[in-house]
């Protein structure tokens, strides 16, 4: 049985997920009303996994979060609004250690549970099987281990014929991920890299604002077409798939409307396909990280197939080992290195 702890102000929503879990047969649920009491709950319910809501009275989800970070760490998921608000909450939360998300419907949720039940119940059950990583002190650890002479020395020139694409692709637990990758990278890192990280539209925009804050790369959420340029770090839209496509003065980054047979979005797997429709698979750099499900697998498989690098992140870190174990399984993968490694690869081979 998988102990969960739901921890939610309102009664309502208390009393649908009560209906929700109870109908797996494999959930033992307990309630709490507010972030004090979940943390009582913490000590004597002793749950596997914890959903936590952002917005609480008393004490709300974030400072609760940190609390359970320090005192009992286990897997968070995070059930926050689609506002502005909400994202940078969830943003937030995520860099405390939250190990997802799932995005709580508008409106009146009873109306919303056929399609809100099934989403959260598979993240809570992945959840609970997550391995913990503090995230924002790995973060910390990768910036203090990071070398800046090493790379500048390891940045290679700027011509066309060096130049590469850094795709990558991630899932639950991306973003202190994103961070992880990102950080100790210098500004003037050679090649342009592209991220289809799995998210709503309304979070994807602060996510790149945040990654653009923490790094030193310039990050940005891709809104038109924009062309690829060294040292810059382009964020697909929650809403809509990200591709590489030609333009008179080169290629660019741009939103493209999602397509029916692409499960997730932004969808790795189209990225990946996009790029290799356009650049040969020598000047290609593709990198899966933690995340449910299988995207981008496929695509970074025969990418490497046809001369491509590719990287995948090691099970020791990832928060759910899914996408990048399928591309080890597919035979796909250049290399399988620890999250704070990823970055010293793509230095390595930018030299």
């Amino acid at each position: 049985m998988i102990r969960l702890l739901a921890v939610d102000d309102s009664a309502l929503v208390r009393r649908l997920l009560a209906e929700l879990f109870g109908r797996e047969g494999d959930f033992a649920v307990e309630f709490a009303q507010n972030g004090e009491e979940a943390l009582h709950k913490l000590r004597s319910f002793q749950p596997d996994v914890v959903t936590l809501d952002v917005q609480m009275p008393r004490m709300d989800g974030l400072a609760c979060l940190d609390r359970i970070m320090l005192e009992r760490p286990c897997p968070v998921v995070m059930v926050s609004s689609l506002t502005q608000a909400g994202a940078e909450a969830t943003l937030e939360a995520l860099a405390l250690g939250a190990v997802a998300f799932v995005p709580k419907p508008e409106g009146t949720l009873s109306l919303a549970m056929d399609e809100f039940g099934p989403a959260l119940v598979e993240t809570v059950r992945a959840a609970a099987t997550a391995k913990l990583r503090v995230s924002r002190r790995l973060a910390e650890r990768v910036r203090l281990q990071a070398n800046p002479a090493e790379a500048a020395h390891h940045g290679a020139t700027r011509t066309e014929e060096t130049r590469r694409i850094v795709l990558v692709g991630c899932s639950t637990g991306g973003p202190p991920a994103l961070d992880a990758l990102l950080t100790p990278l210098p500004a003037d890192f050679p090649w342009p890299i592209l991220v289809a990280q799995h998210m709503p539209a309304s979070f994807t925009g602060p996510l790149a604002e945040r990654l653009d804050r923490e790094c030193a790369l310039t990050v940005s959420e891709v809104r038109r077409p924009v062309p690829l340029v060294p040292g810059n770090v382009y964020v697909g839209r929650g809403d809509a798939d990200l591709i590489v496509s030609r333009r008179a003065e080169g290629l660019v980054a741009m939103a493209a409307p999602a397509l029916a047979g692409h499960v997730w979005r932004p969808s790795v797997d189209r990225l990946v396909q996009s790029a290799m429709r356009l650049c040969p698979a020598s000047q290609l750099v593709g990198v899966l990280m933690t995340g449910m499900g299988y995207d981008g697998a496929a695509a970074m498989a025969k990418l490497h197939a046809e001369g491509g690098a590719t990287i995948a992140e090691a099970e020791e870190t990832a928060v759910i080992w899914g996408m990048p174990r399928e591309l080890v399984e597919a035979g796909g993968a250049s290399v399988v290195v620890p999250v704070d490694a990823i970055a010293h690869q793509l230095m390595r081979w930018a030299a």
